[in-house]
């Protein structure tokens, strides 16, 4: 599905799995390399940038919003002079965001941005507050988890604690090479749009600090909570395992007197008397309410 949205002499081309017919037509029109109309096209595993003739395509991948069946999402910016180019393969809500607000201002009349790089600067800066915005609801599910620990429900938190790991394992590693791609772009971009826009550049990386330092930040907080999971586990099933420790120890001699009379001797005391099981049931059982009394005594219990 291919979008098109005019500010004054500035032209932004938004692609969703777009196709073959759609990009050879954007090909025509902005004259584009035939090896960037080839990446349009094909889903890349690895980020990129690289200047194609009048053109700088750069390939990113972010992280999916919750409930994406994918780990991240690939956004591919082709930045040139009086045009942008983004292509991805689903919806994204920071860019359908933007795109309303772009609308607007072309409505109005504002002024918006000069060229396709202080657009492409405008929609990433957009799409790292989103971002920022997702990771304020991994923050509010750590949350959760915290109260629900510490009411006993440790147990059923093991899980939940591994879908939010998983979560921030997947925002780190999709954020990793951005760091490197946009210390890439910013000689490129500078050397196309002029000195001047490397301090654009240097914006977006600080966009992207920010969006680090906050998972940094969760993925310690997660840590903690973990390690205070295990060790709340770990404490309950020690009392368990000492409970039944105890309990062993309680019935192992009642065990052993049950066993001693129950021998079939022909000289056995008690048995064979008058009152003989209710008299050997008493001493077993005031021998048990002793056990259970010291072992509350020193702490057992």
């Amino acid at each position: 599905m291919l979008t098109r949205y005019e500010q004054r002499s500035l032209t932004w081309v938004d692609l969703v799995a777009p196709s073959a017919s759609e990009v050879r037509t954007l090909m025509q029109e902005f004259d584009l390399d035939p090896l960037i109309a080839e990446e349009l096209l094909s889903v890349s595993f690895r980020s990129k940038v690289e200047r194609r003739g009048d053109a700088i395509l750069l390939i990113l991948h972010y992280p999916s919003p919750r409930g994406s069946n994918r780990p991240t999402q690939e956004i591919d910016f082709v930045i040139g002079k009086n045009f942008l180019i983004t292509a991805h393969y689903e919806n994204i809500d920071p860019l359908h965001t933007f795109a309303k607000a772009f609308e607007v201002e072309s409505v109005l009349g504002r002024p918006g941005a000069g060229h396709g790089g202080h657009l492409f600067v405008s929609i990433a800066r957009n799409i790292y507050a989103g971002m920022v915005h997702e990771c304020e609801s991994i923050e509010r599910k750590l949350q959760d988890i915290e109260d629900n620990i510490f009411r006993g429900n440790e147990r059923e938190m093991v899980t939940r604690l591994s879908q939010v790991g998983r979560t921030i394992h997947d925002f780190r590693q999709a954020l990793a090479p951005h760091q490197e791609m946009l210390a890439s772009l910013e000689p490129v971009a500078g050397r196309f749009f002029g000195h001047e826009f490397s301090h654009y550049i240097r914006e977006i990386e600080g966009s992207l600090r920010r969006v680090q330092h906050t998972i940094e930040n969760l993925r310690d907080s997660l840590a903690e909570l973990r390690e205070t999971n295990n060790s709340l586990l770990n404490t309950k099933q020690s009392d368990i395992m000492k409970t039944f420790t105890v309990l062993t120890f309680l019935f192992l001699p009642l065990s052993f007197i049950a066993g001693l009379f129950g021998m079939n001797t022909e000289n056995n005391p008690i048995t064979g008397q008058p009152q003989d099981f209710w008299i050997i049931f008493s001493g077993m059982t005031v021998l048990g309410i002793s056990f259970i009394f010291y072992f509350k005594h020193k702490g057992w219990l």
